[in-house]
């Protein structure tokens, strides 16, 4: 029997498909908050010419659909949607003071409720 649980390593550098099967990034890392000990979000890299002009996207966990079956990510999203979200670059992370802010818009983009910040509320 294969477990739920997914280590952070087993995800950094994992393809990201979309529903038409279309490579749209990998994973890059993911963001925690030490305070609450909860992923606030997954870091997704899409874009540029062999990893040079890359961007950075923050994607909620909520929104990637992990297969069991193949070990594939995919998220349900079309690259013009992706190309418009929340994003930045390797040298210009948001900065924790925006943090929630920024958070706020990465859930409300992909249209999921963001639990962690209204608990804190």
């Amino acid at each position: 029997m294969k477990s739920n649980n997914i280590s952070s390593s087993s995800l950094t550098g994992q393809n990201v498909y979309n529903l038409k099967d279309e490579s749209i990034g990998d994973i890059k890392d993911l963001m925690i908050d030490p305070n609450n000990a909860e992923v606030l979000y997954a870091v997704l890299s899409f874009g540029g010419f062999m990893g040079i002009g890359n961007k950075l996207f923050a994607i909620p966990l909520e929104a990637l659909q992990f297969s069991g079956n193949d070990d594939t990510i995919r998220l349900d999203i079309n690259k013009e949607k992706l190309e418009n979200a929340p994003s930045f670059d390797k040298d210009n992370w948001p900065k924790s003071g925006d943090d929630n802010k920024f958070v706020d818009s990465v859930y409300n983009h992909y249209g999921i409720k963001n639990q962690r910040h209204s608990m804190a509320n």
